[in-house]
């Protein structure tokens, strides 16, 4: 494992730097948005682009890697991203931001693939679930911290834009000095989220809905927090508990639901979102006990998403989880899409705090599903459980995470469904043995028959 880190603490210092930039420009655009009188609306269309970047950067990644290689790609991602902050200081305007959203989440959708397909390479079957872990709570860790960036400066000068862009810039550094040669990379067969929705139909219910969760979170956190009367300083607190909320209960999370089973944990974290995000809804913000519960929430509203990847990796076979995972990217994308507009719409309506209460309907109509699938699913999970070592999922990152790591794990329901194939077929021989048998007796008697029936009798 020491010899992993080794071999790639340039890229995870780059990616750290990255995530530093990243975690800052998401809460600084909300801000100054609203300072610029942007409608809640408006805020929840632009901030959308980013995450229909994200997913088309995801399917267009893999394709200019294996042209020019990872180094390359990474290089002109993070240059790209880092002019694309720099415009939006220059012309702030919500079509401009929307463009610059856009381009801004192919840039780091792209260097998540990049990354985590090089990590990938660096590690072996025995280390690649720490080195990935490793690498998504140093993302964690960046956005967390990228947060208290945004009281060092004025959010309606240009400065934290500037800083936004020396932070990229700097993440290029470590990279391109390595002398760790890149690795090589395979692209993977894909897979229509219409074919994993035939295999895995929770899977794929609640990653959407859990990518509108999510990007309600990240995308309209900061307008909640301005219009709710929060500070600079209160708003880059509250939106840094989401993420630390999650780094605190992932592993506990994950851990159990390697023993208890996937669906039971998911249904007991959406029933607690419900409760924690309709109590956050209603609790006084200047109550010194509103961050705590927030990063309470965080803890139970962050880790779905790799409750959902692991559901979907338990029920697809080793050669399938790659090809599935670009799927799950798509669908993903798509509630990281919807959510923010819709919420923000609703926001626009019926006040800011109706941001809490949509990110508790999407926990609730995830709890319907999972409920749904426990219902028409004949398998416990206690028996995938049995069957199939399960994948544990690592704290919440990109979700692009499960697009490039080939860990695999075998396909219990498949196991299942062979059984009962065999079985059929030995019950059906079974029967075509004693089928044969019958009939060879009623051959007998019938010659037995003959023998005594007199000559000339009819049979």
């Amino acid at each position: 494992m020491f010899q992993e880190i080794k071999a790639s603490w340039a890229l995870l210092l780059g990616i750290g730097f990255m995530m530093l930039g990243n975690g800052l420009q998401g809460t600084l655009l909300g801000v100054r948005a609203t300072l610029e009188g942007f409608p809640t609306f408006t805020t929840g269309v632009v901030m959308s682009f980013y995450f229909i970047g994200m997913l088309l950067g995801g399917i267009l990644t893999p394709k200019l890697v294996a042209r020019v290689g990872h180094i390359r790609v990474f290089a002109a991602l993070a240059s790209t991203a880092s002019i694309a902050i720099l415009v939006h200081s220059l012309y702030v305007n919500p079509y401009t931001w929307s463009l610059m959203r856009l381009v801004t989440g192919i840039c780091y959708s792209g260097l998540y693939v990049v990354s985590e397909s090089w990590l990938n390479d660096r590690a072996s079957n025995e280390t690649r679930g720490k080195m990935l872990s490793m690498y998504m709570v140093i993302i964690t860790l960046g956005m967390g911290s990228g947060q208290f960036l945004l009281n060092v400066a004025d959010p309606a000068s240009a400065e934290l834009f500037i800083l936004i862009s020396v932070i990229i810039s700097f993440s290029l550094i470590p990279i391109l000095l390595t002398v760790r040669p890149a690795p090589r990379f395979d692209e993977v067969e894909s897979m229509s989220i219409l074919t994993l929705f035939r295999a895995s139909p929770l899977a794929v219910i609640s990653n959407v809905l859990t990518g509108a969760a999510h990007g309600t979170v990240f995308g309209l956190g900061a307008v909640y927090g301005l219009n709710k009367g929060f500070s600079n300083e209160l708003v880059s607190l509250f939106m840094a508990s989401f993420l630390l909320g999650g780094l605190l209960l992932q592993w506990p999370i994950g851990w159990l639901s390697d023993r208890v089973g996937r669906r039971a944990i998911m249904l007991g974290i959406a029933i607690a979102s419900v409760g924690l995000t309709l109590l956050a809804s209603v609790w006084p913000s200047d109550s010194a006990l509103f961050i705590p519960l927030i990063t309470l929430v965080g803890g139970f509203v962050m880790p779905m998403y790799s409750l959902c990847i692991a559901y979907a990796n338990d029920r697809l076979p080793p050669q399938k989880i790659v090809a599935a995972s670009g799927a799950m990217v798509i669908a993903a994308g798509i509630g990281l899409s919807i959510g923010p507009v819709l919420v923000a719409s609703a926001m626009s309506n019926f006040g800011p705090d109706t941001y809490f209460l949509g990110i508790a309907i999407v926990f609730v109509l995830i709890a319907l599903a999972v409920i749904n699938s426990m219902r028409r699913w004949v398998m416990t999970s206690e028996d995938l459980k049995t069957q199939a070592p399960a994948l544990a999922p690592g704290p919440i990152g990109s979700p692009v995470a499960a697009f490039v790591a080939p860990d695999a794990m075998d396909y219990a329901q498949a196991l299942v469904e062979d059984e009962l194939e065999k079985l059929d077929e030995e019950q059906a021989e079974s029967e075509n043995t004693e089928f044969g048998s019958k009939l060879e007796g009623v051959s007998d008697a019938d010659s037995e028959g003959d023998e005594l029936r007199p000559k000339g009798a009819a049979p």
